[in-house]
């Protein structure tokens, strides 16, 4: 299965990296490269579950956790399983604009931060707040508009693209 920024709500996060795309199924196993991933025939909501019940000794070692869309753009790597046991192919479509914001102030909540940034009209909800040194944030524009928060810096960075 081929994903896009666009298809990317199918996806349920975290994801994992996988060495290649050459993933099959056979008997409810699935495999990539003679390796066994994910065990089917095991009862569980995620790959997790499956993997630690399955009596198969042929287990591929799982690396390169991934919690966001952001995560997935910053690898070189195209090929995917989501938490479900879904493998995709992550392809980049098209090119965003990169700009950089001054952070106006970081509000701590319990279980997240909440970011405004200066130019910005609506926050951003981040699992963890930056840095007291990292001042600015670059936000990926869909079009004209601010739409995912991609990195922070120290410092203003020129503004450039990223293909997504």
């Amino acid at each position: 299965m081929v994903i896009t920024y666009k298809t990317i709500p199918k996806v349920v996060f975290p994801v994992f990296i996988l060495p290649s795309g050459n993933w099959y199924e056979r008997d409810g196993l699935l495999y990539i490269d003679r390796r066994i991933i994910d065990d089917r025939n095991m009862a569980g909501e995620s790959i997790g579950q499956r993997r630690m019940q399955t009596p198969m000794k042929n287990l591929m070692p799982i690396r390169g956790s991934l919690g966001s869309l952001t995560g997935i753009i910053k690898q070189t790597s195209k090929t995917f399983i989501d938490t479900k046991g879904t493998p995709f192919i992550y392809e980049k479509t098209r090119s965003c604009p990169l700009k950089y914001y001054k952070i106006k102030r970081v509000e701590r909540k319990e279980t997240a931060s909440i970011l405004w940034l200066k130019g910005i009209n609506f926050p951003f909800k981040v699992p963890r707040p930056p840095t007291s040194e990292l001042q600015w944030a670059g936000l990926l524009h869909l079009g004209n508009r601010p739409w995912l928060l991609y990195e922070y810096s120290e410092e203003k960075l020129s503004d450039t693209r990223r293909k997504v």
